[in-house]
């Protein structure tokens, strides 16, 4: 026996066999074999989560999270340390990559039906996940400690004391004081370094085994372990994961760090949209911004709180609305009547819809991000009753469908026509809300 078997059988009698682990997630997990572009964004958002906690620790190294000092040292990580502009870059464009990554992983799963039986639960972990990346996100937004760092996070936290009885302390809770102060970035830096990560690190871990347990969908809506050889037990329709879809997922990976490498060194701000112009100024608790907004990927919920009116002089049904918004997502499978999961099958109702809400989701991430006039709040009202007549009326609309197409006994191969019809649907509501943002 060679040195590195001993070494193997004497781990493995220690701990979880690795070999073991190795058949179960990689080698002889069976995945369908038609898998298509849109499952490369599950393993994207690995690889960005493992670049954002990479970049983060070399980022603390020379970070201060001291009021007086948090401004001066991000300046001297971008000006003075070896590489940093490089890491702070990574980190900033890593950030906003992270949630194209899950709003298309996200987007898919509404597409093909993956939230529907027997996986439910992965789409809570999922839909856990993308509570505590938001989270993450908007706590890493004070620490640069600039303008819009710090008038973001008043206006944020403000929010809270809208709610009833316990609205006032919560936000005093929150902020550590009763205006955002030293306390408030020693907590969030705190939270945002450590607590918040362990948390999101081991939903991932348990959202992965919990798919692996129940296997993954595909764009048929087809559960593969349905049709399995009678001798060896393995799906027919179903191929190793390895090395067939390392394979493919090492292509995404390289087509990813291209255009993330060209964001990085020469786009990092992205027109102020990654990094905006005032977070270059340190924070003045005594000049307000002209305008205030969250970065790009809280607009379409920042513009719903927005479109709610205020009543009595309090948000509070705006807050509500903002939550529910969120919320509701993770409703997906049990307000889903369908009988088929994938878009390939579904009738002219469902995908009606889906456009619908494409088109709102995307109208109101422009709206937030633009200062609000009579006619952009009538509109993110719109966008909104689109956006919540989506899901709740989701059990009227999905379980009559007329249209709907007979699911077949087997996968079918994935056909360019079908994928290029489909972008063209998604690239057509993408121009069109290039062309609206023109006009608000």
């Amino acid at each position: 026996m060679s040195l590195i078997q001993s070494v193997q059988t004497w781990v493995d009698d220690r701990f979880p066999s690795l070999q073991t682990m190795y058949k179960e997630h990689l080698s002889e997990y069976y995945a369908p074999k038609n898998f298509n572009f849109w499952y490369f964004f599950g393993s994207l958002a690995l690889l960005v989560l493992v670049l954002q906690i990479v970049t983060g620790i070399f980022l603390t190294m020379n970070y201060k999270p001291d009021a007086a000092l948090a401004f001066y040292s991000v300046e001297y990580i971008m000006r003075d340390v070896w590489g940093g502009w490089v890491i702070r870059y990574m980190h900033s464009t890593g950030a906003s990559m992270f949630f194209v990554v899950v709003y298309l992983h996200m987007f898919r799963g509404l597409v093909y039906g993956s939230y529907q039986k027997p996986r439910e639960l992965v789409w809570i972990f999922g839909m856990l996940i993308f509570l505590c990346l938001m989270a993450e996100a908007f706590l890493g937004y004070l620490l640069p400690w600039g303008q819009m760092s710090f008038w973001g996070a008043q206006v944020i936290v403000n929010l809270f004391s809208s709610i009833p009885v316990i609205g006032p302390d919560l936000s005093i809770w929150i902020r550590g004081d009763f205006v955002v102060s030293d306390a408030t970035l020693n907590r969030f830096f705190a939270l945002h370094v450590i607590a918040v990560p362990l948390v999101l690190l081991a939903l991932v871990v348990v959202h992965i085994f919990a798919l692996h347990e129940v296997g993954s969908n595909n764009p048929d809506g087809i559960e593969i372990k349905k049709n399995k050889d009678p001798k060896t037990g393995i799906p027919l329709d179903g191929i190793p994961f390895h090395p067939y879809y390392t394979v493919k997922d090492i292509f995404g990976v390289a087509v990813f760090l291209a255009i993330f490498s060209y964001v990085v060194f020469f786009a990092p701000n992205m027109g102020g949209y990654f990094l905006e112009a005032n977070n270059f100024i340190p924070a003045d608790p005594l000049k307000t911004p002209p305008h205030i907004a969250p970065v790009w990927y809280f607009t379409p919920f920042y513009a719903i709180l927005r479109a709610v009116p205020s009543f009595a002089g309090t948000q509070v049904w705006g807050v509500i609305a903002m939550g529910l918004a969120v919320v509701v997502i993770a409703f997906l499978p049990w307000l889903d009547r369908g009988n088929v999961k994938s878009i390939r099958y579904r009738g002219k109702k469902f995908k009606t819809a889906l456009v619908l809400f494409l088109i709102a989701f995307i109208g109101l991430g422009i709206l937030g991000a633009k200062p609000p006039t009579n006619l952009r709040t009538d509109l993110a009202q719109i966008f909104s009753v689109i956006y919540f007549g989506f899901f709740f009326l989701m059990p009227f609309y999905t379980k009559n469908d007329p249209g709907t197409v007979a699911v077949p006994d087997r996968v079918t191969e994935s056909t360019v026509g079908r994928q290029a019809a489909f972008l063209m649907y998604v690239g057509l509501a993408f121009v069109g809300a290039f062309f609206f943002a023109k006009l608000v």
